[in-house]
């Protein structure tokens, strides 16, 4: 768990007015990563952590650097966002009158 912090509170106040809420999300996943390298750049596997994907979702494919890694996840879809979009614009499913089981 390279990079992993034993909780939001543990992080010597670095998350600033986002505590809150990155306790809220620890809570529900697993605990965040470091958001930044050494270098001060925006890690991967935070991004993978924010948008709820499981770790090496995408960080651990095989022959894809941080660039290509941070396109993917920048790209890709939220699973809360998509799954809270099929409910409000799907149409609920009706039983067919007709149909011999419905």
């Amino acid at each position: 768990m390279d990079g992993a912090v034993a909780g939001s509170r543990g992080y010597g106040g670095r998350w600033g007015p986002y505590a809150a809420a990155i306790t809220r999300w620890e809570k529900l996943t697993r605990p965040a990563p470091a958001p930044t390298d050494a270098a001060g750049r925006l890690r991967a596997d935070f991004v993978e952590w924010m948008q709820g994907l499981d770790a090496g979702w995408v960080t651990a494919t095989p022959g894809l650097g941080r660039p290509a890694q941070l396109t993917a996840l920048g790209n890709g879809v939220v699973p809360q966002q998509a799954a809270r979009a099929l409910q409000l614009l799907a149409p609920p499913f009706r039983r067919c009158p007709r149909c011999a089981d419905g």
